[in-house]
């Protein structure tokens, strides 16, 4: 199951290099056509935009399972060091109920647009929303193992970062 878990991960890694080569290589042959040769291809904006939010979304749930996102606990660690595996799993808990929002949010979002089909790639919109489904679902997976899971001490020091 590990080995499963650790391969997504990775997966995870290569769609978003995948994606950001592509972006890249769009947005420079877009450059290039616009001062090459006074034209430029539409359809290279919107792809790279959606492409774009697909890195960012996707991005955010391995930034989060590394433990490599912006954490103060200073203060809880000197103050209350008995305390801070019970104050992790409350925070853990916190940020779960936030992702099951974006979830459900970015969900109805993804129904309500799956049929505004774009005119530029004929894809629909909901594909935007749907990249909020995807990030939420792989937050809330790490959520959950963060708060049922052994306190595995501050983070950017989980063994399963690495």
């Amino acid at each position: 199951m590990r080995q499963a878990i650790e391969a997504l991960w990775r997966l995870i890694d290569v769609v978003m290099a995948v994606l950001l080569t592509g972006m890249i290589a769009l947005v420079f042959l877009n450059v290039v056509m616009r001062y090459g040769f006074s034209s430029g291809l539409r359809v290279t904006i919107e792809l790279s935009r959606l492409w774009f939010v697909w890195v960012v979304m996707l991005g955010a749930a391995v930034v989060l399972r590394r433990g490599e996102h912006l954490q103060l606990s200073e203060f809880s660690e000197a103050l209350m060091p008995r305390f801070v595996p019970i104050l992790r799993r409350i925070c853990w808990a916190i940020v779960l109920v936030a992702v099951l929002m974006l979830f459900v949010g970015a969900w109805r979002q993804t129904q309500a647009n799956w049929h505004n089909i774009s005119q530029l790639t004929g894809l629909p919109s909901g594909l935007f929303y749907l990249s909020g489904v995807n990030s939420a679902g792989l937050m809330a997976a790490v959520a959950v193992v963060r708060i049922f899971g052994p306190d595995r001490g501050p983070a950017g020091t989980h063994p399963e970062a690495h």
